[in-house]
């Protein structure tokens, strides 16, 4: 009974609270594109635009905010407005054209498509300038109006994946009414094959961990037919932040995804950077908007502090129009992935000249949301090319990371931008994705390379000597402290201080150690004397730091002093295209340790490998090949592919992702005897957190 009443209590939240969150989702989505798009309300007033329809209206995105559609048209024609807005309000859609007074300040035919109730009382405009493209069809079909920023399905779903809200926009989409798929549980919108629950909880769970989640994948309309959907999904949580359900925003990117795909192919050919450049420029941002940006950016677009002071240096106005796939493509990786690839570009400088940058934008924020780009100046390189003529070498630094697939080299590009700044690095992902990997790789590269590298992992450290290890103490400074200990800290000094683990670092701890992030200085314990450090910081966490701000566990301030920069680590499951290399390359690896000769791996073994969705990620993988290889007795690999069979992981219908994760804790606790810490390693786990998920679970001896 319990149970029900708080289920329905959170459809009621949703109910009321979902939309405007819905909202700011969708607002995050819309901003961005090219294309001139304008959402409104039952009134005709402009509630948010795309940084397009600045362009094509001539005013910046946040002037057209609060306007009405009649502010932008002829006096003559603003009747007609009205007359076309009640026939939209009533039919729902509508196609036609308006006359809008261009940025010459004359007035100009403008084709417009109209999709009503994307949600309640909030419309969307996606318009084209007829006269920009009426002399040449090539530049009119290059210019029409783009199908995937013509509609859109947003809606919500409650934590067991069950749509509660379902709107205009959804309808048009998948062919559905509300009454046809309220109750339902989402895996219906997906082709059979794709329907298996554990991969639909899987999404929703790192949703919720993450905050927000992004992918593409193919769905299904009420005819049956397909069309390939990107699907962005947001975590919705109460005042208290407890998640009560998502709210979803799937547009069709049937049409798109292979320019998308020519776009990533032609961005993979990027020249070689000597290993002696560096960052031009930061800039920070909340939505189009450029608060913050340091003086060697402006210095690279030509620009003065007086100029960005008065606003006249606005981000979207210093990319020449044809990057603006490249930037859009961006977008979307940064929604999906929390970074985009670095890519190259040009931006505009005052004098009307261009420059070649190297660009990367990170997500801080999903809602309202917030971004940061690091910008590389790659004249030199040109300069160094030209004169020359021949390609210049740059050495490579990822030997201990294997793997060739799309999201690997993602994150690679990411640490070759990142890492010749002395910016924090924030490495997120799940436990065994290789997040010190990344971290040592960001030191090899940056001309801190030559000076130490200290981890400390802080989950390891028992709560009360923490302290101690990063700061050190004088003698005396306790009872044992019979002399003077350095600290990480110290041990870093000029060189790279990596953190693992950084969100079990203690609450009361954490003030001290933003003062020493940003006074770059600290005193040891029992000390008086302040000791000045030049450390650069790289921290890595499987936790949910945004929740865990949430629950007052974890410190604003610090989590923005250490998200300078974030990092990504995708899970296994993510790119599976690598499980081969992998599985070759651990096997090898084993083989030479224990001086066994195994020269090839079963097809079958490989397909089982590929399939199983490996939860803990590279670790578990690497730890599976280690037990296969002890068992194996000829050139053959001989893996126990019972552990990894299609089913052992498959759950009921109605089994909740807790449920399914206890079941499988409890699975692998019992093959092992009990034994936590080999359970532990069976699973890709460190044992304390395994512990954790034990008493989470409320798994105990008599459960075994």
């Amino acid at each position: 009974m319990g149970s029900c009443a708080s289920a329905s209590q959170a459809t009621r939240w949703l109910v009321e609270n979902g939309p405007r969150e819905l909202e700011l989702l969708f607002r995050a989505i819309v901003y961005h594109p090219a294309a001139p798009i304008l959402i409104a309300d039952d009134d005709r007033n402009y509630l948010d635009a795309s940084a397009g329809a600045g362009k094509l209206l001539g005013i910046p995105r946040d002037k057209i905010i609060g306007c009405r559609m009649d502010d932008f048209a002829p006096p003559s024609f603003r009747p007609r407005i009205s007359e076309l807005w009640r026939a939209f309000l009533e039919e729902g859609e509508q196609e036609g054209t308006l006359q809008l007074t261009g940025p010459d300040g004359e007035p100009r035919d403008v084709e417009y498509t109209a999709k009503g109730n994307v949600l309640p009382v909030r419309h969307i405009l996606i318009l084209r300038d007829k006269t920009a493209t009426s002399s040449k069809n090539e530049q009119a079909e290059k210019s029409r109006i783009p199908s995937w920023v013509q509609d859109y399905a947003l809606f919500l779903i409650d934590v067991k994946g069950r749509v509660v809200s379902w709107y205009s926009g959804a309808e048009r989409i998948y062919g559905y009414g509300g009454d046809e798929v309220l109750g339902q549980h989402v895996s219906f919108l997906y082709p059979r094959e794709d329907t298996l629950s554990f991969r639909l909880q899987e999404e929703l769970k790192r949703g919720a961990n993450e905050g927000h989640f992004g992918n593409e994948c193919w769905h299904v309309k009420k005819d049956g037919s397909r069309f390939w959907a990107n699907v962005i999904t947001m975590a919705l949580k109460d005042e208290n932040g407890e998640l009560q359900g998502f709210a979803r925003v799937v547009r069709d990117f049937s049409e798109r995804h292979e320019r998308d795909e020519q776009l990533r192919r032609s961005r993979a050919h990027i020249r070689p950077i000597p290993a002696e450049s560096t960052i031009a420029g930061i800039v920070s941002g909340e939505f189009d908007r450029t608060p913050e940006v340091n003086d060697t950016f402006l210095e690279l677009v030509g620009y003065s502090r007086e100029d960005f002071a008065s606003g006249r240096v606005r981000w979207p106005d210093l990319t020449p129009p044809e990057y603006s796939g490249l930037d859009e493509l961006a977008h979307e990786e940064g929604l999906r992935f929390g970074a985009c690839t670095p890519y190259e570009k040009e931006l505009l400088r005052k004098d009307g000249t261009r420059v070649p940058v190297l660009v990367a934008t990170a997500v801080l924020k999903i809602s309202p949301f917030r971004w940061i780009t690091f910008v590389q100046d790659l004249r030199e390189r040109d300069r160094l090319e030209n004169i020359e003529d021949e390609e210049v070498e740059v050495e490579h630094q990822f030997e201990e990371i294997v793997g060739s697939s799309a999201p690997l080299k993602r994150i690679m590009r990411q640490v070759e931008l990142v890492a010749p700044t002395d910016a924090n690095v924030l490495i997120l992902g799940e436990t065994g994705t290789g997040k010190e990997l990344i971290a040592r790789a960001v030191h090899r590269m940056s001309s801190r390379k030559d000076r130490p590298f200290v981890t400390l992992n802080c989950a390891a450290i028992p709560t009360g000597l923490l302290e101690s290890e990063l700061f050190g103490y004088e003698r005396g400074a306790f009872t044992g402290a019979l002399g003077q200990k350095i600290g990480r800290f110290e041990m870093a000094h000029q060189g790279t201080l990596f953190l693992d683990e950084v969100g079990d670092i203690p609450l009361d701890l954490q003030p001290k150690l933003l003062r020493a992030l940003q006074e770059k200085a600290f005193e040891r314990l029992g000390g008086t004397r302040t000791i000045p450090i030049d450390v650069r910081l790289v921290a890595a966490t499987n936790r949910n730091l945004t929740q865990m701000m949430g629950d007052k566990l974890f410190r604003s301030d610090l989590y923005y002093r250490l998200k300078v920069f974030p990092i990504t680590t995708p899970p296994l499951r993510d790119h599976p295209e690598d499980i081969p290399i992998l599985a070759r390359h651990f096997t090898r690896k084993y083989a030479r340790e224990m001086n066994k000769q195994i020269e090839k791996i079963p097809p079958d073994t490989m397909r089982a490998l590929v399939v199983w969705p490996w939860p803990g990620n590279v670790r578990e993988l690497e730890n599976f090949i280690e037990r296969s290889v002890i068992l194996s007795r000829g050139p053959t690999l001989r893996a126990p592919l019972a552990e990894i069979r299609p089913d052992a992981m498959e759950p009921s219908g109605n089994s909740t992702l807790a449920q399914m994760e206890r079941e499988h804790i409890i699975r692998v606790l019992r093959e092992m005897n009990g034994v936590v810490s080999k359970a532990a390693t069976r699973l890709g786990l460190p044992r304390t957190t395994l512990s954790a998920m034990m008493k989470k679970l409320g798994i105990s001896r008599k459960d075994l």
